[in-house]
């Protein structure tokens, strides 16, 4: 007779050699509370076939957990629900896994949705330091045209929605110039349309005249060159696209230069992102219909999200009553 301990030890021996080191003491942690919660429901698991533990003790772990923090429910129940597939695996127990799943979904709390956070005027700083690299003295043209390319690439960011892929990703040919948009392919491979501003615009010209040099004698058709270049020394005189690793560099660059160390990882491509929904917002008067569909949501639920960091009477409302006491 294999005990429900046994099957336990070899199903941590298996995590073990299969997961980090930090993942198994988290598995061994959650059976082990698993362990208690069976012997407290009178299935002495070292004295107990495994064969006969079906699947309603994982109902009784899941409400033992509503003391734990959700993460930590949610890592231990993971856990709990390998061992019962692997019991299923190694056919150590008949388990009823869709029924398992079914008690989990039953009991098991929703993980609580964060909230956007990102720091509005810290990327309004910087975007007004981006303005000034094109006046910015320069050692060479190669400098010269990253201050631009950089310039340009923030502009782009905050005042189209875009994702650094997408961004990244861009041909001169795809941009439009005279509507001031660009057909892109989005997130799950659909095709979108990404409006630019004037601002945006105007950067992406003073860019792209200063490349008009290396762009003439690349050999290609203007149109199916990359928006955003490279201008290192490894890149030459080839037009060659940015990367999303350097496109997430440009941020962290001119974040560093900026606002000091401190404030680098705070501000990434995203969050000029986060900053254009909730400028969306702000200008609307709180369209989301609107700001969802520049953002390209595909459910609006996820531009509800950052409706609360663009309701102004709110905390004009909260300071009134706060700073008046």
């Amino acid at each position: 007779m294999i005990t429900i301990s046994q099957a336990i030890s070899a199903y941590l021996d298996s995590v073990y050699l299969s997961r980090s080191e930090s993942t198994a003491r988290t598995y061994s942690n959650a059976l082990k509370s698993f362990s208690q919660i069976l012997e407290t429901e009178k299935v002495p698991p070292d004295t107990t076939a495994v064969e006969t533990i079906k699947e309603d003790a994982i109902a009784w772990f899941a409400s033992a957990l509503k003391d734990y923090s959700p993460a930590t429910e949610r890592l231990y129940l993971t856990a709990v629900t390998g061992f019962y597939e692997y019991l299923a695996a190694e056919q150590l127990a008949e388990i009823n896994l869709p029924r398992l799943r079914l008690l989990i979904r039953q009991r098991a709390r929703r993980p609580g949705q964060r909230l956007p956070q990102f720091p509005r005027e810290s990327i309004e700083k910087i975007l007004a330091y981006a303005n000034e690299l094109r006046t910015q003295p320069v050692a060479d043209d190669h400098e010269h045209l990253r201050n631009l390319r950089d310039r340009a690439f923030l502009l782009t960011l905050s005042d189209t929605g875009l994702r650094v892929h997408e961004a990244c990703g861009l041909r001169r040919g795809d941009l439009d110039w005279n509507e001031g948009r660009a057909i892109i392919i989005g997130k799950g491979d659909r095709e979108a349309v990404a409006r630019f501003s004037n601002r945006a615009l105007g950067s992406l010209k003073d860019y792209l005249s200063a490349r008009a040099g290396l762009d003439g004698g690349s050999g290609r058709a203007l149109t199916s060159l990359p928006l955003f270049a490279r201008h290192d020394k490894g890149a030459g005189k080839k037009i060659k696209p940015i990367t999303t690793t350097t496109g997430r560099n440009i941020v962290s660059q001119r974040v560093l230069e900026c606002l000091g160390a401190d404030a680098v990882g705070t501000i990434t491509p995203h969050s000029f992102r986060h900053y254009f929904v909730t400028t969306v917002l702000r200008g609307s008067g709180g369209n989301l219909k609107l700001a969802q569909e520049l953002a390209r949501h595909k459910n609006i639920a996820v531009t509800t999200r950052y409706a609360h960091l663009a309701d102004d009477e709110l905390d004009q409302g909260y300071y009134q009553i706060f700073d008046e006491k």
